[in-house]
């Protein structure tokens, strides 16, 4: 007999979801890239795609920080953690926050690149 264990993470409950946290959590340039990232793509990404510029040990960080603020959702497929937008949950909570968010960091992309 094969004993299969299913590894799940802690995500917060929706009414868990404290706007400090979320704000907190989209405070890092890093955490702003991953969350940008995930909001153009429509399905869950493996952590492995996101080539970012620190150790793994601080990309497993920022994407805990997203976690646990609940603004992103983890699950293990496989070997792999995927993870997707709580997109539902924060319009729910804070609407219009991550649409504002995610608008102002795209401009502030084209401005810092020297684009209109």
């Amino acid at each position: 007999m094969t004993t299969r264990t299913t590894r799940s993470l802690e995500h917060p409950a929706r009414d868990d979801i404290r706007l400090a946290g979320v704000l907190h959590a989209l405070s890092d340039p890093m955490r702003l890239h991953i969350v940008h990232v995930l909001a153009e793509e429509a399905e869950a990404q493996s952590c492995a795609v996101f080539d970012l510029p620190v150790s793994k040990s601080t990309t497993t960080h920022h994407f805990r920080v997203l976690r646990e603020s609940g603004v992103i959702h983890q699950a293990y497929r496989g070997t792999a953690k995927v993870s997707c937008l709580r997109r539902e949950d924060l319009d729910a909570l804070f609407p219009g926050l991550l649409d504002g968010v995610l608008r102002a960091c795209s401009l502030e992309s084209a401005r810092l690149a020297g684009r209109p």
